[in-house]
């Protein structure tokens, strides 16, 4: 009996949700986790509203029931954003589990995980890298998906143009 309760608690602990974010020393943040509809946020700013929120090519954020707009700017990959975490939810309710960064002048979400809701599986938001793996030929837990920011053609291209700055003719200190 005593192996039965034991087992019992011990299945009860592990059931529940435990994944929670990472608190990263930003200022104002605060780790959360809320219910949201994932959005296109021109389309909610300005009614310019392509399908399924643009197909991965526009910025995406979370609605709050109470009208609350929260604009999603980072996933758990390095440098990179969450569309490819949210862009399959468009339109759909979802939890969302992350660091809010509650400045007065922008909130914004940095999402680490994300279900369906009300009860569907947990992933963390790290979707970039594998997106870009897959498409540039390369294993995920490679290093050139894990430093993808280095081994990206396109950066490389606009690096090419602008230099590493972004201003054409200006070169680090250092070269």
């Amino acid at each position: 009996m005593r192996s039965l309760l034991f087992a019992i608690a011990a299945l009860a602990v592990s059931a529940g949700p435990a994944l929670s974010a990472d608190e990263w020393g930003i200022e104002h943040e605060e780790v959360v986790r809320f219910e949201a509809k994932v959005v296109d946020l021109l389309c909610e700013i300005a009614g310019d509203c392509p399908p399924a929120c643009g197909a991965g090519k526009r910025q995406l954020g979370l609605l709050k029931e109470d009208g609350t707009l929260i604009p999603v700017v980072k996933n758990f990959d390095p440098f990179a954003g969450a569309v490819n975490d949210l862009k399959d939810f468009c339109g759909k309710q979802i939890v969302a589990d992350g660091l809010l960064i509650a400045d007065p002048l922008m909130p914004m979400m940095v999402l680490q995980f994300k279900r369906e809701a009300p009860d569907g599986k947990w992933s963390r938001a790290n979707w970039f890298v594998r997106d870009w793996a897959e498409a540039n030929g390369v294993a995920r837990d490679s290093e050139q998906a894990g430093q993808w920011f280095y081994n990206d053609k396109t950066i490389k291209a606009k690096i090419d143009v602008g230099g590493p700055f972004g201003i054409p003719g200006l070169k680090p200190d250092n070269e």
